[in-house]
């Protein structure tokens, strides 16, 4: 597993959908207004924003997840999980550049989420929970 270049290559997709999520954040404001229609309201607007907060803040808090069992060391030498998990970040960095340079929906955000982050941190968590419960002692 030493020489499969998965493990770097993990972390810098990790490394690449945190910081597009976090360009997503920040320039959040521009991305809502381009999700509604051109005679929005206020109230469309705070119901929108605070979708994408929510949405964001959840895939902020699944990375935690991700980062401690990846640099705790539990799972940087599992080859599935790294695989899998190098797969969907570096799709979702994809996504996300896409979501923020074409402007799509809003709710297409959900399903890079679910794709991209919900499915490998909850692989992530069944992991820890296998090596942790089953696997004492090594």
């Amino acid at each position: 597993m030493q020489g499969t270049g998965l493990v770097p290559a993990r972390f810098l997709t990790l490394i690449a959908h945190l910081v597009l999520v976090i360009v997503v954040f920040w320039t959040r404001d521009e991305n809502v207004k381009m999700c509604l229609p051109e005679d929005y309201t206020s109230s469309d607007f705070n119901d929108k924003d605070i979708e994408m907060i929510v949405a964001l803040s959840i895939t902020l808090g699944l990375f935690a997840v991700e980062f401690i069992g990846f640099m705790g060391g539990v799972t940087m030498f599992m080859p599935f999980q790294a695989l899998l998990s190098t797969a969907a970040h570096s799709g979702a960095a994809i996504a996300l550049a896409y979501f923020l340079f074409d402007q799509w929906p809003c709710h297409w955000y959900w399903y890079i989420f679910g794709f991209c982050s919900a499915f490998p941190a909850c692989m992530e968590i069944i992991s820890i929970i296998g090596i942790l419960c089953f696997r004492k002692g090594y």
